[in-house]
């Protein structure tokens, strides 16, 4: 496992959820951290929460479907610690409805951010990483694996950084920069209170039951791990690994499970709501 005291790690959609644990992970490890999300007055605070507790992390305040600033915060990177050994492309929402229910620009949206943004990502940090010989991050989800009802925009977007963790793992070999592909199942964040136009709903009630999700804080302990070891890739969680699981193996049965999802189309949904 590569120590990390030293290491500059740069993460984005760091404002919540995984990306938030990450960062405080890694911060308690010694790394010095290059924070990066839309939201600059959470990243701001946390920011200054780690440096109080003695470590190093600055905040840039980005969108990972803008043009420029992925280069902003690698050159940030640069600037305040020399190098850059970690970027985790973590940014992402999820889109969701029926097929029928949703349009192309839902889908356009859903790729911009969780593919696009990914790729914005890496090109802005690729000779940084080819130079340390470090590691890019890939957060997936288990809907990389598993597509369910109502997930097709997010499950397609997953499915493609999988195949892109997949093709790049051999392209990146030869310069010496591992490739992990993260591949979390229900982990606690604002994710699924989070609207098909990506703006969290406060208040909104998490239709994923409590005991079924991962703390944030744990699930960030296993992914620093992985990278460490520059695994191939992490499922997170103990039911992400059955549902990979059934679909490599009992991909029938798993299908009978999933046809028996009640799901309701938008009409169907608002008739009920006027009657």
């Amino acid at each position: 496992m590569r120590p990390l005291k030293n290491q500059v790690v740069i993460i984005t959609g760091a404002s919540s959820g995984i990306g938030e644990a990450l960062a405080r992970e890694y911060a308690a490890r010694g790394a010095s951290l290059v924070l990066v999300a839309r939201r600059a007055d959470r990243i701001d605070r946390l920011a200054k929460e780690i440096r109080a507790n003695g470590g190093a992390a600055v905040a840039v305040s980005g969108d990972v479907t803008c043009d420029g600033d992925l280069e902003r915060a690698a050159e940030v990177a640069r600037r305040e610690f020399g190098a850059v050994h970690v970027v985790v492309a973590n940014a992402g929402f999820g889109v969701n409805g029926l097929v029928e229910d949703l349009r192309l620009d839902d889908y356009r949206r859903q790729f911009e951010t969780n593919v696009f943004g990914v790729l914005r990502t890496f090109y802005a940090t690729l000779e940084d990483l080819k130079t340390s010989r470090g590691s890019f991050v890939i957060v997936g989800s288990v809907s990389g694996h598993v597509a369910a009802p109502t997930t097709s925009a997010y499950a397609m977007s997953k499915f493609a950084v999988r195949a892109l963790a997949d093709s790049l793992r051999a392209e990146m070999k030869s310069h010496g920069v591992a490739v992990t592909l993260i591949s979390p199942g229900f982990v606690r964040s604002e994710i699924r209170v989070v609207d098909n136009l990506g703006r969290v709903n406060e208040g909104a009630k998490d239709p994923v039951p409590g005991w079924l999700q991962m703390p944030a804080e744990k699930a960030a302990r296993k992914i620093v791990c992985a990278v460490a070891r520059r695994r191939r890739e992490r499922i997170v969680t103990g039911h992400g690994h059955v549902a990979v699981w059934l679909q490599r193996f009992c991909p029938r049965f798993l299908a009978w499970v999933m046809g028996r999802a009640k799901v309701k189309t938008r009409n169907e949904r608002l008739n009920q709501s006027a009657s």
